[in-house]
This record gives structure tokens, C-alpha cells and sequence, in this order.
């Protein structure tokens, strides 16, 4: 009897002290997964992907003031922004602190000139995936503009209510001014370099 009372005991003994063995191993295992969410949040947060909100009427049929936009900023850390792509940049110097959003049309070393109010890339009209209106200013690309190896030049899909690269107030944009590459809009969720395509 007292071989049974003994048994008893150290077996129940063991059942608790597993139990309580599985409850730290739970609580270390739910601390270890909810750290590594937090870190990784962290890491995307500071240096994969910010949040800016579109300013103007530049971008309408794309972006329409207010929508929110997610910038990808890994996007350009090895390659260069591609024609037509969707790019955030931060003039320096300007007065202006928020991020601009525009599309880039010309790329480092070629030619854009506007004609008749359309793109012409080294003499040749360009042919644009996209909805835009014919322009009714030419700006500064009324005579070609050469742009350096670091340069990009930049248009609103909104072309005649656009501060862009056809004027003095924006210009070509460096490289190193670009942020990255508008991704997400958030409200309405869609990827932007899906929008304001033309239908075919």
C-alpha cells in the first residue's frame, strides 16, 4: 500500500513537472515568434517600405490626391528606375519636405523634346502604355533636353496639371534623389503599375 502511495506521488510529481515543462517551452516559443514579428516588422518598416501620401493632382487617373502609397524601397538599391515606372523622389534643396510622385519617361543619356504636345525619345515618338491627354505645354522640352548619366526625366499622368520635369520649379531628377519605386495604394488596394494602363 505504502509502494502504491509512492508510486502514486512520484508519478504525479512527474505529470506536474512535465506540464509546467510544455507551459515554459509554449511561453518561450510564443515570446521567440512574437520578437522575431516585431524585429521583422522593424526591418521592413525602416528599410524596405514607407508610407507617403500622394499631394496634387499630378498623377490623376493613377493616383488622386490623398490616396495613400506604400514606396518599395528596395526596388532601386541594385537596378535603375525603368521607363514608365512610378517613382518617389525628394528634391533637395526645395522647400517643399513631401515626397513628389511621377512617372519616369526619359532615361540617363537620351533625348526628350515634346512636339506638338507629345514625348519624343531621340527623334522618336514614344509610344506610352498608359492614358495621358496631349499636352498643351511644352515647358523647357519645347527644345530637346539632353539628360546626364544620373538624370531621369519625369512627367505626371495628369499632364496639363503637372509640376514636372518640363519646368524649372522640378526639373530633371538625379539619381540620388529618388526614393524608390511607388508600390501599394493602400485605400482601395492595388498595385500602382497596374493602373491607368491603356485597354488594348
Amino acid at each position: 500500500m505504502e509502494f502504491d502511495l509512492q508510486f502514486d506521488l512520484d508519478y504525479n510529481r512527474k505529470e506536474t513537472r512535465n506540464k509546467i515543462i510544455k507551459i515554459v517551452l509554449k511561453t518561450l516559443l510564443w515570446l521567440l515568434i512574437l520578437s522575431a514579428a516585431v524585429i521583422a516588422a522593424w526591418y521592413l518598416t525602416t528599410y524596405c517600405v514607407e508610407r507617403t501620401v500622394m499631394v496634387g493632382k499630378a498623377m490623376e487617373g493613377t493616383l488622386s490626391d490623398g490616396d495613400k502609397v506604400l514606396i518599395n524601397l528596395t526596388s532601386y538599391q541594385k537596378d535603375d528606375p525603368e521607363r514608365f515606372d512610378v517613382i518617389v523622389f525628394k528634391r533637395d534643396g526645395k522647400e517643399h519636405s513631401y515626397y513628389y510622385i511621377r512617372r519616369v519617361i526619359g532615361l540617363p543619356g537620351e533625348t526628350v523634346q515634346i512636339i506638338d504636345g507629345y514625348v519624343y525619345i531621340n527623334g522618336e515618338k514614344l509610344d506610352e502604355p498608359i492614358e495621358t491627354d496631349k499636352m498643351n505645354a511644352d515647358g523647357l522640352a519645347r527644345n530637346q533636353i539632353v539628360l546626364d548619366e544620373d538624370e531621369f526625366f519625369v512627367l505626371g499622368d495628369n499632364r496639363n496639371s503637372s509640376e514636372d520635369s518640363r519646368f524649372t520649379s522640378m526639373g530633371n531628377v538625379a539619381r540620388e534623389e529618388i526614393v524608390g519605386k511607388a508600390w501599394i495604394k493602400t485605400n482601395g488596394f492595388s498595385f500602382i503599375s497596374t493602373l491607368n494602363k491603356k485597354s488594348k
